[in-house]
Formats: structure tokens, sequence, C-alpha cells
């Protein structure tokens, strides 16, 4: 449970960041959007950890800054302004099942039936909501947020991978900081001098740097090392929840019975992750320990 609530905290974050980003951030700023999201979190939490990138870390930083910040976080500002925040949000609800799949070729975690069922609701969820008298949804902008989720999907699993030999918060740290240090002189030659920021879209700024990215990623990276993929991905649906709570009762979007439907659909499969992970865990074969073992004329038990 304590690794749970502290992983939950990353799709909450997530899910108000739709929402802040479509109300307060420039809408034709994606590429500095982005950068100035993961790149003042990267440096904030290379500041508390204060290590550098060893051996294979300097390429793996490269790589998963690549995947998990540069390029999924200007899908996911693009996605915010393309679509209203609830349907925004909607779409990462097929997040688990992608993950479950790449984790298993990945990391050999085979999803059990739990999770899986899961998975299936939680896109059966997505279904009632996308697919079903739904106004307002950008073809581009569901897209969008499609591939973010695919690509995320893809980089969270290969952190899991990696996670060996580094601590958490380095790690995320090297992330954010490479990713953002990619994106700046992209943005630079894409979109010109950086935009003119108000006080709100300072705030805004702030808010997304250190809580939905800086907070929320090392939470999430920390989960991956502790739960399995198929239980993250399964908690990960509190980003929908979230988006379309804020986006019906701040935004003035309105909730139709279909996305009602689906939400509700989503919040069945949230009480699933901790019972999965308990089932898993109570289905774990007993050690042996030195004063079970055979008397010493047996070779089938070395209490060495």
């Amino acid at each position: 449970m304590r690794w749970v609530a502290l992983t939950a905290v990353a799709p909450v974050a997530w899910g108000t960041n739709y929402f802040v980003t479509r109300e307060f951030l420039p809408a034709d700023r994606p590429l500095y959007g982005a950068a100035l999201r993961a790149l003042p979190a990267g440096l904030v939490l290379l500041g508390l950890c204060r290590q550098r990138p060893r051996g294979a870390w300097w390429w793996r930083s490269a790589v998963l800054g690549m995947l998990n910040v540069s390029v999924f976080f200007v899908l996911v500002y693009a996605a915010s302004q393309l679509l209203p925040t609830s349907i925004a949000s909607t779409v990462m609800a097929v997040s688990p099942l992608a993950m479950m799949l790449i984790a298993w070729a990945l990391v050999s975690e085979q999803p059990g039936i739990a999770h899986l069922a899961g998975a299936a609701i939680g896109l059966g969820g997505v279904c009632l909501m996308l697919l079903t008298g739904v106004e307002g949804v950008s073809v581009p902008g569901v897209l969008a947020s499609a591939a973010a989720m695919l690509v995320s999907a893809f980089g969270h699993i290969l952190a899991k991978r990696w996670s060996s030999g580094a601590d958490v918060l380095a790690s995320t740290a090297w992330q954010l900081t490479a990713g953002g240090l990619f994106l700046l002189p992209v943005a630079a030659a894409v979109e010109g001098p950086p935009p003119t920021l108000s006080r709100s879209a300072l705030l805004a700024f702030g808010y997304v740097a250190l809580v939905a990215t800086a907070l929320a990623f090392t939470a999430w990276f920390t989960g991956l090392r502790h739960l399995p993929a198929g239980t993250v991905g399964l908690i990960g649906l509190l980003n929908p929840v979230t988006g379309v709570l804020f986006g019906t009762a701040l935004a003035g979007e309105v909730l139709t019975v279909q996305q009602l439907c689906g939400l509700v659909l989503v919040g069945v499969v949230l009480g699933r992750p901790t019972r999965a992970g308990r089932r898993n865990s109570s289905q774990a074969p007993p050690r042996l320990v030195a004063d079970e073992c055979p008397a010493p004329e047996s070779s089938t038990c070395d209490p060495r």
C-alpha cells in the first residue's frame, strides 16, 4: 500500500497537468513548453541528488530523456491544447495494456489475469468516452495523445529494465535534464525566441515543472522499481479520472452519459491493483529456511 500510494501521486499530478497546460500556457509553443517543463525539474533534482551519470548511464540517460521527456512532453503539450482536458487524459487509460505487453517482452513480467482484466475494463471505459457521442474530439489531438501513451509506456519499461545500479532520484534527474537540453536548441530553431510569459503562465510552469514533473516522475519511477509493471499501469488510470474531474469541475466541460459510464469502469479498475498484488504475492512459493531443512543425509537441501 505504501508503494501504491506513492506511485499514485504521479498520475494524479499528470491528470491536473492537462488542465494547467490548456488554460494557462501558450498554445503555439509546444517545444518551449516541453523544454520549460523538463529542464527546471531536472536541474532541481540534480541539485538535490548531486550525482553525475557514470558508465552506461550517460547514453541510457540520453535515450530515456528522448523517450520519456523530449518526445513525450511535446506530444502531451500538443494533445493538451488540441483536446478538452477530459478527452486528452482519457486516451492515456490504454497505457496499462501497453505497459503490460511491453514489460512481458522487455523484463519478462508476464501479466496476470487480474491485470489483463483491469486493462480490458479500462480500455472499455476509453471506448465509451471517445467513440460514442463526445463532441470536440480532434483527430490530430487523439493521435498525439495515443503516440504519447505508446512512447511513454516503452520508455518507462525500458527505465525499469535499466533501473539497477542507479539511484531513482539521480536517474530521474538525468533523464529530465537530458530531455530538456535536447529540446532547447530545437525549440530555438523551430519556434524562434522564447515566449514572453505572464505571471499566471510563470506560476503554471512552476507547478508543471516541480509538481507534475519532478515530484511525479520520481514517484512513478520509484513505483516501477517496487511494483510489477501491470500494477503500476493500473494505478496510472488515476490520470484520466483526475483529468475528467478537473475538466468538468474547473474547465466547464460537459460530462456525457457515455463518459460517466466510462469513468465508472475506470474507477472499478482502480480497486484492483493492490488486490492483484496481494494475490500474486500469496501465490509465491514459500522460502525454505535453514531450520526446516531435511536431515543431513538428504541431498535435497543445503542450509548453507
